[in-house]
């Protein structure tokens, strides 16, 4: 039994694919099968599903964990005893979306454990803009940390209070518009803001430094770039 298909513009489409022209829009039969349907988000990365071949690439120092669940990718850096240095590993994104335009993107994820960060150094971050291998200064300035109970930004401007290592899946949000104004959110709720952020378009998620004792433990669901 052949499976629903596309044909738009001549040519045949398996459900699913994205639009080569417009990656906001898919081939989605049940809707038409000779338009693209708009869809609300562009799937970055599945968790469960191998990670390079979604795209991403990882930034590492020993000692750290990369192993995967049925629906997500785990993450997981330490410190070994009396080590200057730790683990570090980054989950990254380059070209993930356009950096000079308006963006949004959701970041599912459960925070394991974390230990405090250091001013801008998080042993579990989110990145709008990254440079390997850790991110330059403006990289690490507008990082967003998540410690046990907080989340802020990594040069310290502001923080919020968060249960973040409660056990539970939540969605984190970065929203930059077309002012430059960056909002971060969790699960809906705004958390942080801050002006004139400026990004590479690459995502990177995860352990950020190699400062001793600056470690976590990730799960990650998926990471979704929203159609505006």
């Amino acid at each position: 039994m052949c499976s629903p298909k596309c044909f738009i513009g001549g040519v045949l489409y398996a459900a699913g694919t994205p639009n080569p022209a417009n990656s906001c829009e898919t081939c989605a039969p049940a809707t038409s099968t000779t338009q693209w349907t708009a869809r609300v988000s562009i799937p970055l990365l599945v968790g469960g599903d191998d990670i390079t071949a979604q795209g991403w690439t990882t930034v590492s120092q020993t000692p750290n964990t990369l192993t995967y669940g049925a629906d997500y990718v785990r993450l997981e850096t330490s410190t070994n005893s009396g080590a200057r240095t730790s683990g570090q590993l980054l989950l990254k994104r380059e070209n993930a979306f356009d950096g000079t335009k308006p963006f949004k993107f959701h970041v599912t994820m459960q925070v394991e454990s974390v230990n405090t960060h250091n001013q801008l150094d998080s042993g579990a971050a989110i990145l709008g803009s990254f440079t390997s291998p850790a991110g330059n200064s403006t990289d690490r300035s507008e990082m967003i940390y998540l410690d046990s109970a907080a989340i802020g930004w990594a040069d310290d401007t502001q923080s919020a209070a968060f249960s973040v290592k409660d056990g539970a899946y939540h969605v984190y949000e970065l929203s930059v518009d077309a002012a430059k104004v960056a909002t971060v959110s969790i699960d809906g709720v705004a958390k942080l803001t801050r002006n004139n952020f400026t990004t590479n378009g690459t995502i990177a998620i995860g352990d950020q430094t190699n400062d001793p004792n600056v470690d976590g433990a990730v799960r990650i669901k998926s990471v979704e770039l929203l159609c505006h």
